[in-house]
């Protein structure tokens, strides 16, 4: 099994969101039963979609506990270095177009989580091909829409991006 890296800060808004997830059982049950109570089940769309909601619901909290042992938790203050890992920020010059972009490198379980629409996964296919290279470098991203040929200009490491769950 791969592991999957997070950082503190991601971690914790999954732990809170399976929690949340959790928390809305009751409910839903609740729902059901009440619907139930309400006679035919074979034309009752209270039913129905109370039965959908559990569905979702229940497969979402699977697929996030499935993760959990997985995850790789990782402090971002204590991350850094010259080559580019989880946790950096890194600047890039598309030699085509000649725009500059920044990417910060996070897990794909918490991107979602950061208010900066500038983090991506590792795993998606800038951060893969990002992994392990320095500053000065040439880069090719093999993206959706074609090949990207980038220039690594800088990488930093600023520590946490997400903020911390309350």
């Amino acid at each position: 099994m791969e592991s999957i890296p997070i950082s503190v800060e991601g971690f914790a808004h999954v732990k809170a969101e399976l929690e949340r997830l959790k928390a809305e059982r009751p409910a839903i049950i609740q729902a059901i039963k009440e619907a139930r109570e309400e006679g035919d089940l074979s034309e009752n769309a209270g039913y129905d979609a109370a039965r959908e909601r559990q569905g979702m619901l229940e497969a979402k909290i699977n697929f996030i506990e499935s993760r959990m042992p997985r995850f790789n938790v990782v402090d971002l203050h204590k991350v850094g270095g010259d080559k580019i890992i989880f946790g950096a920020t890194v600047k890039l010059l598309d030699l085509e177009t000649e725009e500059e972009r920044e990417f910060i490198l996070l897990g794909p379980d918490e991107t979602e989580y950061s208010p900066d629409k500038r983090c991506i996964s590792v795993f998606s296919p800038v951060g893969r091909a990002l992994l392990g290279k320095e500053e000065g470098e040439e880069v090719t991203v093999n993206a959706p829409r074609g090949r990207i040929n980038y220039e690594i200009l800088a990488v930093a490491f600023h520590g946490p991006v997400i903020p911390p769950k309350e």
